[in-house]
């Protein structure tokens, strides 16, 4: 599947990027949609915020799962996070949001996305939130990431039963994140199924309102 994805595809809610505090790039999981995701913002209480939503082609940022060799979800992989980062950077450098008030979350296919993005380019965010997620990458070929969050709040909350996410990758990539000197928190939820919970949206309300976890 030789996918390539358009940085103009964007989905936007909540405050207009001229009047916006804060501003939250959520990526959707795969086979779902830009407007799925924004559906969450319903659920967050944090004022005046900018809510951007980029979408996938054929609703799939990359073809196979996020620890499956690297070079089977290219072109797709890199393609899908040259679209965050052309995103994170017309926010910052055309927009004028600092790095502070930027937000990412992700849900399943979209946490992996947001995570690697994130580690790949380390600083001090608002937020990144990865909800059913991990680093991507196969079991025991995690890259040496480098670089300093300088305590960026990160969360990663997930099942500890979940059939696309094993548990030993989020807490693997809370290790990652830890080494660069993030602030983690990394919860696992009991049984719980491949979804988000009030839990979870109780920890990016925090986070959004207070810059810490």
């Amino acid at each position: 599947m030789q996918l390539q994805h358009n940085p103009k595809a964007i989905v936007t809610r909540g405050a207009a990027l001229d009047k916006a505090d804060k501003v939250m790039v959520m990526i959707h999981g795969r086979g779902a949609t830009a407007e799925s995701i924004l559906s969450l913002s319903e659920h967050l209480t944090t004022p005046n915020v900018a809510y951007l939503a980029p979408q996938a082609t054929q609703n799939t940022w990359y073809p196979y799962s996020f620890m499956a060799p690297i070079e089977e979800n290219e072109p797709g992989l890199s393609s899908a996070l040259t679209v965050l980062d052309t995103i994170v950077k017309d926010l910052h450098e055309r927009q004028g949001f600092t790095y502070e008030q930027i937000f990412l979350l992700g849900f399943s296919q979209g946490a992996c996305l947001s995570l690697e993005y994130a580690a790949r380019n380390p600083q001090r965010y608002g937020g990144i939130f990865g909800l059913s997620g991990g680093l991507i990458g196969p079991e025991g070929k995690l890259p040496a990431y480098a670089g300093d969050f300088a305590q960026t709040p990160i969360f990663l909350g997930c099942s500890d039963v979940d059939f696309h996410i094993p548990k030993e990758r989020v807490l693997e990539s809370e290790e990652v994140f830890k080494s660069l000197n993030a602030n983690v928190l990394a919860k696992l939820y009991k049984n719980f199924a491949h979804s988000v919970n009030d839990d979870e949206l109780n920890v990016v309300n925090k986070v959004m309102a207070t810059a810490t976890l």
